[in-house]
């Protein structure tokens, strides 16, 4: 059983999609592919690996994680945060070179896959941001970003991360 499932009351284990992040608990190693430039049609991928730790928060219905990208200058921290009345997860990004709380995006797993969207902006332009959790059902999940600049018309994914946890 997991740390958020024992923090949990009787009543919160009932409800549905509040589990639904206790897969990421713990250290992973992240192998990411990060588009070097987005909205250009570029094809090439910048590949790099980071640490990354995930850990419950109030009960499982908060969770941070933190990813610490030493090889390119940065660190960036999601909060995921599960609206009980919804049933869905917001999720927030934050990195350190800005120090700015992102605009979160929405949305709730079907089976081991979730897709989130919401309104953000990329170097000033409106956008809409996507995220899906996909393989969350495996020892080796994975996350993709995607871009749309056309109201949702197209996307360009710009960012995957491969998930799996430390040898040793």
């Amino acid at each position: 059983m997991t740390a958020a499932a024992t923090a949990r009351s009787a009543e919160d284990r009932d409800l549905e999609g509040v589990d639904a992040f206790d897969f990421l608990y713990g250290r992973w190693t992240v192998g990411h592919q990060r588009l070097k430039q987005r909205n250009a049609g570029c094809r090439e991928w910048d590949l790099f690996t980071s640490p990354q730790l995930c850990e419950p928060r109030l009960g499982g219905v908060a969770n941070i994680d933190e990813l610490d990208m030493a090889e390119r200058g940065f660190a960036g921290m999601s909060l995921r945060l599960f609206d009980v009345e919804a049933r869905e997860w917001a999720v927030y990004w934050v990195n350190s070179r800005d120090g700015k709380l992102q605009p979160p995006v929405r949305g709730r797993f079907e089976g081991p896959r979730c897709v989130l969207t919401g309104p953000d902006t990329d170097d000033g332009r409106p956008i809409i941001a996507r995220y899906i959790w996909s393989r969350t059902d495996t020892p080796t999940p994975r996350w993709e970003q995607a871009f749309s600049y056309d109201g949702g018309e197209t996307w360009e994914t710009n960012w995957i991360m491969d998930l799996e946890r430390p040898v040793g």
